[in-house]
């Protein structure tokens, strides 16, 4: 059986959405109360660990468990209104297929993790150490945010957020049928959200990707980005913002609010 026919002008925009949040309101509650459990065991795990900018990310194994739990915690909430409305579509079908779908998700996620855990480990083997703070690493976190604040006005941010805040179009236009159908959709969903959001998470690192206070700020952004209507005004914003942060970080990163310059506090031992 193929996706139910719909009329393509009513694709387009998040309305089918918000209906089917309050259609399937207790899978989204499920959401959320997951999300909610993982912000609580990523604040228990991270206390302590914020180095500031590139924060050490220590062994594979430990780095990809915090990551997983914590895409969950940030990117749970941005993603429940199309876990939602794929619940409606399907609810003639396999009961589990929308959490396959939210497996496939986080199944692209922690690829994008598994990348960014390679990249800072190959950083830390360039001659010099280009992210530390006494050598490139200011430079580098602030241009970080330069560039992710550029991002946000480029034509790809623009169609990747136009396919994050259009459930229904693209859902329609990838249909799978299967389980292994909802896995695949749910990691192509992912994936559109990757080219969403990698420069926020990027610029999470800068900041300090173990700061609970920043993981919630671009958990926030994240969230504000993919449930607003007003796509342009959001990106904009966000721009702004990075730009603003970026800016203080090479000039005056004192005045970064909750920013842990390195090199001030002392960092647990990792467990």
């Amino acid at each position: 059986m193929s996706a139910p026919a719909q009329d393509p002008g009513r694709t387009g925009g998040l309305a089918p959405a918000y209906a089917a949040v309050r259609a399937r309101l207790g899978l989204v509650v499920v959401l959320f109360v997951l999300a909610a459990l993982a912000w609580w065991w990523t604040a228990g795990r991270m206390q302590g660990m914020d180095e500031g900018p590139w924060t050490g990310l220590g062994e594979l194994g430990w780095f990809l468990g915090i990551w997983v739990v914590m895409m969950a915690a940030m990117m749970f909430p941005a993603v429940s209104p199309t876990v939602a409305l794929y619940a409606r579509l399907t609810r003639e079908r396999s009961p589990v297929s929308p959490l396959l779908f939210t497996a496939g998700y986080v199944l692209t996620w922690t690829g994008a993790g598994l990348t960014a855990f390679a990249i800072a480990t190959t950083a830390r083997y360039v001659p010099g150490d280009v992210t530390a703070w006494d050598g490139a690493g200011r430079w580098v976190a602030g241009g970080t945010l330069l560039v992710a604040a550029g991002y946000e006005l480029t034509p790809l941010k623009d169609v990747c957020l136009a396919k994050c805040t259009s459930p229904l179009g693209f859902l329609l236009t990838s249909w799978r049928e299967g389980r292994w159908g909802a896995v695949r959709m749910g990691a192509k969903n992912g994936a559109w959200c990757v080219g969403c959001c990698w420069a926020l998470m990027a610029s999470l690192f800068a900041l300090g990707v173990m700061s609970i206070t920043w993981m919630a700020a671009v958990a926030g952004l994240i969230t504000l980005e993919k449930t607003l209507p007003w796509r342009r005004f959001t990106t904009y914003a966000t721009a702004v913002l990075l730009l603003a942060l970026g800016v203080l970080l090479l000039v005056a990163p004192d005045a970064v609010p909750a920013l842990t310059v390195p090199g001030t506090a002392p960092m647990d031992d990792m467990s």
